[in-house]
């Protein structure tokens, strides 16, 4: 039996084939296209017909694949920039078309922060030591970053989905190419504004493991490990100590656009986006560090898309 889950978020569209077996999952089909479906949705709420049409091209082919691949059921979820956008109807309509000509009846739903956390901490731990835990999960994506307290035996104890993203804090406040240094400043002071609310619900000084998922903690990764090229194997359950991890962020920072683009494991969706959530990182390990005592950051490529296919196993 063969089973998909799809991700939709603020800044990318995957997808996973799998087949499930004893409780985990046999990759048959492993895809991601940066489609930016959040572009603008932090100052318009709206959807712009430009990220739709992306978005259903993307969808389209990932419909396909589901066909070939003889999928029987998928799960497709969409997060932040669906939450946020008073014109997702639009969204609804486009992803039952395309989705239920590939799967009969299948169509996205639309998931709560909380309901992101979990999938997420589901995706991340499921092949981390029990011993090393309790864990703090961290799902960097464009619109959100969601903070999970838990325990792979026990589940999760609290969560927070806090409004913040690589992509909403670029558009907020990075402006100039590079960042000025007072923009670099305002989007620290919002970071820590809206992180600040997630640390006030998720007692992060319990965790003892620092786990991170998602784009912008991959990344980090692939260029901490100086990698060539971006390899997930390589990346998959890596561990960066803070010094290397709060040093590439601050070289990204301060990078232009072009120079970003230059860097080998550096996906061109990400060039312009990938600051904000550095900022974001470098906010967490400070928080992390003298809360816990946490000198590193374990990095999974499992995530919220291995949750969502969990969940209909």
């Amino acid at each position: 039996m063969r089973i998909a889950g799809i991700d939709c978020g603020t800044n990318s569209i995957r997808l996973l084939i799998a087949e499930p077996a004893g409780g985990r999952l046999r990759d048959v089909h492993r895809e991601m296209r940066i489609v930016r479906l959040g572009e603008g949705v932090d100052a318009t709420g709206q959807f712009a017909p430009e990220a739709l049409m992306r978005t259903r091209a993307a969808l389209t082919d990932y419909a396909d694949l589901l066909v070939a691949h003889g999928v029987s059921r998928v799960r497709m979820v969409a997060t932040s920039a669906t939450r946020d956008a008073a014109n997702r109807d639009v969204f609804f309509a486009m992803t039952a078309q395309v989705l239920g000509r590939a799967v009969a009846g299948a169509v996205a739903e639309v998931i709560t922060g909380q309901q992101e956390a979990q999938l997420s901490f589901d995706g991340a731990v499921g092949e981390l030591d029990s011993a090393d835990g309790p864990f703090v999960v961290v799902d960097l994506g464009g619109g959100s970053t969601e903070v999970v307290l838990g325990d792979p035996d026990a589940g999760v104890s609290a969560s927070y989905s806090a409004n913040v993203g690589c992509v909403r804090l670029t558009e907020r406040c990075l402006h100039s190419d590079p960042p000025t240094d007072a923009e670099v400043a305002a989007a620290r002071e919002v970071a820590r504004e809206l992180l600040g609310e997630a640390l006030k619900v998720v007692p992060v000084q319990q965790a003892r493991t620092w786990v991170g998922v998602a784009g912008t903690m991959t990344t980090l990764a692939a260029l901490a490990l100086r990698l060539p090229e971006y390899d997930s194997a390589a990346i998959h359950l890596s561990r960066i100590g803070f010094e290397d991890l709060v040093a590439g962020c601050d070289q990204l920072i301060g990078m232009s656009r072009v120079q970003r683009a230059a860097l080998g494991p550096m996906h061109p969706g990400r060039v312009d986006v990938i600051g904000g959530g550095a900022i974001v990182v470098q906010e967490l390990a400070r928080v992390l560090a003298e809360r816990a005592g946490i000198a590193e950051l374990v990095v999974s490529e499992h995530d919220i898309l291995d949750g969502i296919v969990l969940s209909i196993a």
